[in-house]
């Protein structure tokens, strides 16, 4: 193989993200120098901090403009190597973009995967980054005991079911809330929740004060803007809120504020919640939940789409949040 396909951005703007964003180019295969690593990708992660990305505004990462390869996560197979601990056939979670292969540092390298620890996908899933957020949500922040009540906004997704799981693990009670029955029943029926809310369903909130007659201990938020908001009234007394992600703000450089009222009168505590705070404590993590998700008491969805074209409208279907699980791209074959 000599070419090597790419997703590039076309076009930098605001509002919901369109097909004519992306652009599929066939680029030369990269070649790795000194100290340099070529890898093949082999499940490509689809996030939605990458909408800020595609945006021009991800505070901590370069700012994409026109011509670059949109920027993500993948579990990708080593080629060649010129790296010390690193041989073609290792598998590894890097920084590679959207594209078939890349000439990577081992800077860019966010760990190494091993196979035995649970399905490859799941490194970019409940094994990678989102498990990892909802470790230092739930084991470092939010604490829940025994009896509390936790609740989950976008419970269907890599972050929120793993938050539930991960409290139901501690012994807590646990709500989630999400866009549709499909995706409600994969969070009662699969992942266990005690109960899930449809959102888009007429009178949710009556439903959802039913299912948390006594408030809530805790809330991990995913989305902020309006569901934020209606959650703040629903807190018990020094309930704990973790904000992890405002999707519902992605889409345009203004930000939908959040009353502070109810989050004063119910005496709770507020804690902004980023996964780079918690990589100090991965490797344990990892050990456990890959011992969870052998004994089926962490389990996991994916998406999945097939072909490094089919990233955009894969992209733009989980920006509609009509994905059911973690979205995921297979690229190439693991043997590749």
């Amino acid at each position: 193989m000599t070419k090597n396909l790419q997703i590039q951005l076309a076009r930098q703007r605001d509002g919901m993200p369109e097909d004519a964003d992306f652009r599929l180019v066939e680029a030369e295969l990269p070649r790795p120098g000194p100290g340099q690593i070529l890898v093949r990708t082999v499940y490509l992660s689809l996030d939605p901090y990458l909408r800020k990305a595609i945006r021009g505004d991800h505070p901590g990462h370069d700012v994409l403009v026109e011509g670059d390869v949109i920027y993500g996560r993948s579990v990708c197979r080593v080629v060649r190597s010129d790296v010390a601990g690193y041989q073609p056939g290792d598998y590894v979670v890097a920084e590679t973009g959207w594209q078939q292969h890349a000439v990577i540092g081992p800077e860019k390298i966010v760990q190494d995967v091993d196979p035995a620890s649970g399905p490859l996908s799941s490194a970019i899933g409940a094994l990678g980054m989102p498990g990892l957020t909802a470790w230092g949500s739930v084991e470092h922040i939010s604490k829940p005991s025994l009896g509390e009540t936790l609740v989950v906004s976008a419970a269907a997704g890599p972050v929120g079911a793993c938050v539930g799981q991960l409290a139901i693990i501690r012994g807590a009670r646990v709500v989630g809330i999400a866009g549709g029955s499909e995706k409600c029943d994969l969070v009662t029926k699969t992942y266990g929740f005690d109960a899930c809310i449809n959102y888009k369903e007429e009178g949710w909130q009556d439903q959802f004060k039913a299912a948390c007659p006594d408030g809530v201990n805790v809330y991990h938020d995913n989305v902020g803007g309006p569901l934020l908001s209606a959650m703040a009234g629903h807190l018990a007394l020094h309930a704990r809120v973790v904000m992890c992600g405002r999707p519902a703000d992605y889409h345009s450089s203004s930000f939908q504020g959040v009353g502070l009222g109810p989050f004063i009168g119910r005496r709770a505590k507020v804690f902004g919640m980023v996964v780079y705070g918690y990589e100090h404590d991965f490797t344990r993590y990892l050990r456990l939940a890959s011992e969870w998700m052998r004994e089926g008491r962490l389990k996991v969805k994916e998406d999945h789409a097939d072909g490094l074209e089919n990233a955009p409208a894969h992209f733009l279907k989980l920006m509609r949040g009509e994905n059911i699980g973690k979205a995921i791209v297979a690229v190439g074959p693991e043997c590749a």
